[in-house]
């Protein structure tokens, strides 16, 4: 064999082994991350990520309840206000821009694993993608529950909480089944939003129609706008309607903006003369839960269902 034959057969051995070795790093690198389906498709996500980004305040929620630490955090409004009470371990974690308008170049230079996007957050994700991995958390409203459980799941799955995620999906499923029971006897209900002087009011199918879609308040107007933002309604609206609760989110205070609260504005001569005023059925709702989390996020859920309860079942002693 000649002197040149010889170094052609080794460096075929050679180009050989360089493939058997890509050939199996491949599959290496394929079990490092998984596919995760989301609302704006599908990304390869790393698996047990340790830098994460969340501009979402419902999935931080979820993370909280999980025990999953994040690398960085929106800040909730203009003012800067601390995060929900839900979130207060999120508090010192550095913030990468608003809700609406995330700091592209905080973010870029963290360096993150993956960015979590949702709700307000939705419409940045192409251009947050361009950065690293993306999820888009955002709930399906027309199924809420259903969805938050699967929102629930999912993190849970990347992040390697599934007992943790099955112990809270299967207490909420418990609490809404006993909700449901009271709520066959417990009359009509309204949901209305007061923000500046003025009032929606919202019904089955509208972002916050789980009340009867999922929880069973018989709503007191069969059909409502189911825009985003509800149907704006007047006082004598209330008195027509005449529903036997009514269920209220102050939004004001929710986002920490000055206004006359809720229970002085709806303390008004028509209003008074309702079913739900005259029986002291009127609940004020946990604005943070229900508007600030979209009531999407599974201790929102869970306290909100345990918040409906309690008035209910206080309503029929």
């Amino acid at each position: 064999m000649t002197v040149k034959n010889i170094f052609a057969r080794r460096r075929a051995v050679v180009a050989l082994g360089a493939a058997f070795s890509l050939a199996f790093a491949l599959p290496a690198q394929a079990q490092n991350t998984v596919q995760i389906k989301h609302a704006s498709g599908t990304t390869a996500v790393p698996a047990s990520p340790k830098k994460v980004i969340v501009l979402d305040a419902t999935t931080l929620d979820n993370l909280s309840a999980l025990d999953v630490n994040v690398a960085g955090v929106p800040t909730m409004s203009t003012t800067a206000r601390p995060l929900p009470r839900h979130l207060a371990r999120y508090n010192s974690a550095p913030k990468m821009g608003t809700l609406f308008e995330p700091d592209y170049e905080k973010i870029h230079g963290a360096k993150p694993d993956l960015i979590i996007v949702g709700g307000r957050s939705q419409a940045k994700y192409a251009q947050l993608a361009k950065i690293a991995p993306t999820i888009d958390m955002t709930p399906d409203r027309t199924n809420l529950v259903a969805s938050a459980k699967n929102n629930v799941n999912t993190l849970a799955g990347i992040f390697g909480k599934q007992a943790r995620a099955k112990e809270l999906t299967d207490k909420l499923d418990g609490s809404i089944a006993a909700l449901k029971k009271r709520a066959e006897t417990a009359g009509t209900g309204l949901i209305v939003l007061t923000t500046g002087g003025k009032m929606s009011a919202y019904g089955p199918g509208s972002r916050f129609g789980v009340l009867h879609d999922t929880f069973g308040i018989k709503p007191a107007v069969a059909k409502l706008d189911t825009s985003n933002h509800g149907q704006a309604i007047s006082f004598e609206f209330i008195q027509k309607t005449n529903p036997d609760w009514l269920f209220v989110i102050d939004r004001d205070a929710a986002i920490g903006r000055e206004g006359t609260a809720a229970a002085k504005f709806l303390d008004n001569e028509l209003v008074r003369q309702s079913n739900a005023w005259k029986n002291k059925r009127v609940v004020y709702l946990d604005g943070l839960n229900w508007y600030t989390l979209g009531g999407a996020g599974i201790t929102a859920l869970q306290e909100n269902v345990v918040q409906l309860s309690r008035a209910l079942n206080t309503a029929g002693r």
